[in-house]
């Protein structure tokens, strides 16, 4: 019989073959489609947002480029996209402005620069620059 402390029975460590790297395991097959999952759904959620502000970003184009006495009309036909008609259409004076200040968390249109609007819609004349301003903020802020 050998002896088994005799050190001619040694052998070398047998590693195992090492793990492939393809095909994963079917968990980063689950975590792999749940990214694709919440991708998706952040793209779709993307593209809803971008769609729903269209008309602030042609309201703001239109805007810059308008004449002091469209500033109300501009706001007019943002307020008509965002509010339905029979809230918005009949507003005037100082109920329209008040619905600006409401809408757009402010006071621009009542105290600020913004209260000139209507006076600027009929041709007279009001501080231009600051009912512009109060216009592009109610633009970016408003919230339905």
């Amino acid at each position: 019989m050998s002896d088994p402390a005799d050190l001619s029975n040694l052998r070398d460590i047998v590693l195992p073959p090492e793990v492939a790297l393809w095909p994963p395991a079917p968990g980063w097959w689950i975590v792999g489609a749940a990214l694709i999952v919440v991708a998706a759904i952040l793209g779709v959620a993307a593209v809803a947002h971008y769609r729903r502000n269209l008309y602030r970003r042609a309201a703001l184009a239109e805007l810059h480029r308008a004449a002091p006495q469209d500033i109300s009309s501009i706001l007019k036909r943002a307020a008509l996209v965002a509010w339905p008609r029979r809230d918005v259409a009949s507003l005037t004076g100082a109920g329209w402005l008040s619905f600006l200040d409401r809408t757009g968390h402010t006071d621009a249109f009542s105290r600020g620069g913004g209260r000139d609007i209507e006076t600027l819609a009929y041709g007279g004349g009001g501080d231009v620059p600051a009912a512009r301003a109060a216009a592009r903020d109610w633009l970016r802020r408003h919230r339905c």
